[in-house]
């Protein structure tokens, strides 16, 4: 995940929406929201910095753009000092930098070409209905389109010892089929090569693989509205995966040692979950945020489509096929 930005970098990428409509901070100290007393106002200079200034407009504007958060961290008369010592600084590092031709380097030009990127998405987007404005008939119609999508298979959850050796797995087995929990923890820990997803787990989670659906069950299509893990593990080959769904209840061990690719499973059940049809109730909130997510994905194609009508491009593929990335080094050359 990535860092939340410091405060000189926020106002550094709002000063891009200078001159943009604006609130001022009272100077009292407390709702940062009233407006200026004159239109005449947002030009005031706060503070000159060499041969510029920084205005009351350029200000508020850094206000208003902050979210509401950040800018609640503004209601003191003190912070809003430091609010404008932080623009100070921004305006010469950013004025030194440009003096020594910092602004030409391509990775500064690729990230104000990123930062102007997100300024026309945003202004793309606007307008675009939040997932309560989607209207119901429009829920509900992609409900009934997409009922498969809601319908859960059964879900298992099974542990293994995995082994190398046939004749190991088959003696892991013998021993399995009347293991208690914590005799199956000691098996795991003795002679299985697959690595813990987590160190030391809990006895009873010793050797866990993570759920399992039946084979041929949909792919993970619902994973986006929120129905979570759905289709292939990747840590359970398919002859696992198939072998599983033959366990009669949760708790026992495949009378049978599987074999996957070049390893060898006794394999034991820990839980299930039955199958299910999600109902439109449970369904609605995903499907909002899902057709509100397209809605602004439309909204950005289409203005992409148009910019690529407006200047045409041209890519050469011959050149692209130059490059050669080392990822042992992490380096990129032609």
């Amino acid at each position: 995940m990535r860092a939340a930005p410091g405060p000189c970098a926020r106002v550094l990428a709002l000063g891009l929406a200078l001159g943009a409509g604006c609130k001022t901070p009272s100077s009292s100290g407390g709702d940062v929201g009233s407006t200026p007393s004159t239109p005449d106002a947002s030009s005031e200079v706060l503070a000159r910095v060499g041969d510029r200034s920084i205005t009351l407009g350029d200000y508020l504007a850094a206000l208003e753009h902050m979210d509401q958060f950040d800018r609640m961290r503004y209601a003191a008369p003190e912070r809003r000092r430091e609010l404008l010592g932080e623009m100070i600084d921004v305006m010469l590092l950013a004025d030194e930098a440009r003096a020594k031709g910092y602004d030409k380097e391509p990775l500064t030009q690729q990230e104000i070409r990123e930062v102007l990127r997100d300024a026309m998405l945003r202004r793309a987007r606007a307008g675009a209905p939040a997932p309560a404005d989607i209207p119901a008939t429009d829920v509900r119609a992609y409900y009934d389109a997409h009922r498969e999508d809601f319908r859960d298979p059964e879900r298992r959850r099974i542990s293994a010892v995995v082994t190398a050796s046939e004749a190991v797995a088959a003696g892991v087995l013998d021993a399995a089929g009347r293991a208690t929990a914590a005799q199956w923890g000691e098996l795991v820990r003795a002679k299985s090569t697959e690595p813990e997803a987590t160190p030391q787990p809990p006895v009873d989670l010793a050797g866990d693989l993570g759920f399992i659906t039946p084979p041929g069950a949909p792919a993970a299509s619902t994973a986006a509205l929120g129905a979570g893990a759905r289709g292939v593990n990747v840590r359970v080959p398919d002859e696992v995966r198939a072998a599983a769904f033959e366990i009669a209840k949760v708790g026992d061990v495949l009378p049978r040692v599987v074999k996957g690719g070049l390893k060898y499973y006794v394999v034991k059940l820990t839980s299930r979950s039955e199958a299910r049809e999600r109902t439109f109730e449970d369904a609605e909130r995903t499907i909002r945020v899902k057709l509100a997510q397209e809605a602004i994905a439309a909204r950005e194609g289409a203005l992409l489509d148009e910019l690529r009508k407006k200047y045409p491009v041209q890519v050469d593929p011959a050149a692209l096929g130059q490059v050669r990335v080392d990822l042992a080094a992490g380096t990129a050359a032609p």
